[in-house]
């Protein structure tokens, strides 16, 4: 089970921690990844990390702004969102991968949370 917290209503230019509680999974033996879905658009791929953490990749479009990490002693994944953009509204999903070394693609993923919704207001 993954289950992810964190999310609200922030300001644009403000920051956000997404956390992603993981149970009942070897979660270190485990890719991690953060996808997003904005209302009515297709569900989007964020960041993803390998089982080490040695190996990260980010979509252009946060890179320099989201860090992706995880703790795996606490079973955890988080996203540190800084200098939110309106454009950046959406539900965050986290996700556990097959691939050790994370993956980009929706196909590789096999457990899914429930979602955590973040909005940026103007």
């Amino acid at each position: 089970q993954l289950v992810e917290s964190g999310g609200g209503l922030v300001q644009a230019e403000g920051s956000l921690r997404l956390s992603c509680a993981a149970s009942g999974l070897a979660f270190g033996n485990y890719g991690m990844g953060w996808f997003r879905q904005a209302p009515g658009a297709e569900r989007k791929f964020v960041a993803t990390i390998g089982r080490s953490a040695g190996t990260t990749y980010y979509v252009d479009f946060v890179k320099g702004r989201f860090t992706i990490s995880r703790d795996n002693a606490k079973n955890t994944l988080y996203l540190q969102m800084n200098s939110l953009k309106p454009e950046d509204t959406a539900v965050y999903y986290c996700a556990a991968s097959r691939s050790s070394l994370g993956s980009r693609w929706y196909k590789d993923y096999d457990y899914w949370g429930q979602g955590t919704v973040v909005t940026v207001s103007q």
